[in-house]
This record gives structure tokens, C-alpha cells and sequence, in this order.
């Protein structure tokens, strides 16, 4: 059992339930947590290095790295920046790598079927972060909307979305 200040990490006591006398105040007064150290000494919440998820977006190329102009400070890496950012990731302790594709717009279509390429650009960045730093995780989106024209998570026709056709495409991913 790990612990932080003195108190288990894991799940809490739940409170017990006593009979004690009740106290007739019209004020109920609460401990005072201006200082720092009594804020982390009481904290319900512990949050590390361990919870974190990087998240890289990706886009085709080398050695590029495009500006996302709705998000300031993010970039579009392409597969080799994408290893530089999890080689850095893995110095950081950090667990754990999202990846989010910009998928050029000529590669799209209604099916999504660049989804089963197997260069697509989230299978060749997750084999060469995986060869690069093995120990990180990667996570990825089961969706069809980085590779779909329409930009719905699944198949759609005539305005429907196909929810059983589309299971079987994501199956095959």
C-alpha cells in the first residue's frame, strides 16, 4: 500500500456512523486551510507523472512540424518528430501517448477504408514509437472520423449512421 503524508493512497475508509451527542451551534466552524502543507497533508486527490497522457497529433511528412492554428502552443508532428516527442515522453516518466491523425482530404472517402491501410500514418507512428521507446503506451481512437469525407465516427448513408456496418470496420482495424 502506497502511502503520501501519512495516509494510504488506495480507496478511503468510508465514514463511520456514530452516535455521538449533537452539538447545538448555530455556526459551524471548519478548519482553516490557508497554509500550503495543511492543503497536502488533507488532500483527498493525488495526482502524478503516472496519470498523465501525452498527446501527439500527427500529420504525413518528415521532419515537420505544423502549427494547429485552434490550439496555440500544439503542433502537427510528423512520424519522426512524433518518436523525438515519445523519446522525451519516456525521459519524463510520463506512461502513456495519445495519437491523433490529420488525415490529408485526398486519402478520405464515405467508407473510411484508409482506417485499414496498414501504413496508414497511426500504424506507421505507432511501429516506430514502439521500436524507439517500447515501454511507452500508446493509445489510439477506434473511430472513423480522421479517415471518413463526411467526418462522422462511423459509416453513414443517406443522412443514417450504420452503427452495425461500422463495428465491423472497426473490428478489422
Amino acid at each position: 500500500m502506497a502511502i503520501k503524508y501519512g495516509r494510504p493512497i488506495e480507496a478511503r475508509l468510508a465514514p463511520v456512523e456514530t452516535k455521538a451527542a449533537q452539538l447545538d451551534l448555530s455556526i459551524r466552524p471548519r478548519r482553516n486551510r490557508k497554509a500550503d502543507w495543511t492543503r497536502r497533508l488533507v488532500a483527498e486527490n493525488v495526482l502524478t507523472v503516472d496519470d498523465l497522457i501525452w498527446p501527439l497529433f500527427l500529420v504525413d511528412g518528415s521532419k515537420t512540424r505544423a502549427v494547429v492554428p485552434s490550439m496555440p502552443g500544439v503542433e502537427r508532428l510528423s512520424v519522426d518528430e512524433a518518436v523525438r516527442e515519445a523519446e522525451r515522453a519516456a525521459k519524463l516518466r510520463i506512461p502513456c501517448l495519445a495519437l491523433f491523425p490529420y488525415t490529408d482530404p485526398n486519402l478520405r472517402n464515405e467508407d473510411g477504408t484508409e482506417a485499414l491501410n496498414p501504413d496508414n500514418l497511426v500504424c506507421r507512428a505507432i511501429r516506430a514509437i514502439k521500436k524507439a521507446v517500447p515501454e511507452v503506451g500508446i493509445l489510439c481512437d477506434v473511430a472513423l472520423d480522421p479517415y471518413t469525407s463526411h467526418g462522422h465516427d462511423g459509416l453513414l448513408r443517406e443522412g443514417v449512421i450504420l452503427n452495425d456496418e461500422t463495428v465491423a470496420v472497426l473490428t478489422r482495424c
